[in-house]
């Protein structure tokens, strides 16, 4: 039956997401309580207690199919971002809109443009429509700009560009990346990833908001699952001109959001002194990560997320022995990364109890 499916189809690597902790219980046979995952870029803290209120108000109508239109959310993004209303785009999280822009702009005749080593989800989305993805070669681990314009024709309809990006950390300067979608033709919409934007210091902080009425061509996706800590009930939005916006809402789900996801997106927007206890645990988990690092000569990216990329030897077996001591972190093996593995930033007892495991792990006569 598989062959009634279209080849491009068939030929879908799926998405591969961090290891469940009850899935490594089980493999391991370990207590749930003893692992430590810090695999999929998860916000440590949980979330805002203004959230977890919302949350429950919100099950006493749960009977009640959600607002289609996330009238509510709709208004509060509005005024939080300053742009108007008929200007966003609600998603199942922010991959949602990257797969709405792929189904609503890429045909089989069409191409779009992604960095090497970046988020997978760009080559899936494209791969689903029967579109080329043609990948740039990265430049030290980042997007290299001037190869993704060079590489622009006219089939080109979607540049998708992560900044911060995914698994790297990497970040582009403000300066180059309002230069580079100077230079960007109308005919391809550029694909701004900004899920980690919520971590980045006031000096780093994206203004691409503020750029929306220059460029038609430009869409801004953002999330709720990263620094908001709302990864489990998947909500994200995109901003964009209009007309894109009036394109992509023709093309969801007219219920892609449910109404828990939607209370707690809007409880999360107005409590921005969790958001700031996020950003300084962050700041603090990553100082000690990498002093870890450095401390056992492990060599690393530098990242402007959540997480951090480190080379270590045989990173595969060391993986596996991590896996082992109930530690979950990412192996990026699939993003032509297979000397690295990705930690994302936990709580300090868990940062310090990867680093034990670690540390004990490269002392070991097993690894080389």
């Amino acid at each position: 039956m598989n062959k009634l499916a279209p080849d491009y189809i068939r030929a879908i690597a799926p998405y591969q997401g961090g290891k469940p902790i009850t899935e490594l219980a089980r493999e391991m046979g370990l207590e749930v309580n003893s692992i430590v995952k810090l695999a999929s870029n998860e916000n440590p803290l949980g979330i805002s207690p203004k959230a977890e209120f919302a949350i429950q108000e919100a099950l006493l109508d749960i009977a009640r199919y959600p607002d289609g239109n996330s009238f509510a959310l709709r208004d509060a993004v509005s005024k939080k971002f300053n742009v108007a209303p008929n200007q966003i785009v609600f998603g199942n999280g922010s991959n949602d809109i990257l797969e709405l822009a792929a189904r609503a702009f890429l045909t089989t005749e069409c191409e779009t443009i992604y960095s090497q080593h970046a988020f997978a989800v760009y080559p899936l989305v494209t791969q689903a429509t029967g579109a080329k993805g043609v990948v740039i070669p990265a430049k030290d681990y980042g997007h290299d700009l001037t190869a993704m314009l060079a590489a622009i024709n006219a089939k080109t309809r979607i540049i998708f560009v992560a900044n911060p990006n995914n698994p790297t950390g990497t970040l582009i300067p403000k300066d180059d990346l309002l230069a580079f979608l100077k230079q960007v033709p109308k005919h391809a919409l550029v694909v701004l990833d900004e899920a980690y934007d919520e971590y980045l210091s006031a000096a780093n902080k994206s203004e691409a908001i503020g750029w929306l009425n220059e460029f038609e061509n430009l869409i801004i996706s953002r999330t709720f699952s990263k620094a908001y800590g709302l990864a489990g009930l998947r909500v994200g939005f995109g901003l964009m001109h209009a007309e894109v916006a009036d394109i992509l809402n023709r093309m969801r789900q007219p219920f892609n959001v449910n109404s828990i996801a939607q209370a707690a997106a809007v409880a999360s927007l107005a409590d921005e002194d969790f958001v700031a206890r996020s950003y300084a645990a962050n700041q603090g988990g990553m100082a000690q990560l990498t002093q870890g690092f450095d401390t056992l000569r492990l060599s690393y990216i530098p990242s402007y997320a959540n997480f951090i990329s480190f080379k270590v030897p045989n990173a595969e077996a060391v993986n596996l022995k991590l896996l082992e001591n109930g530690v979950i972190v990412r192996p990026i093996a699939n993003y032509e990364m297979p000397d690295y593995l990705r930690v994302s930033i936990g709580l300090f007892s868990e940062n310090a109890r990867f680093l034990e495991v670690l540390s004990q792990i490269l002392n070991s006569a097993n690894i080389k």
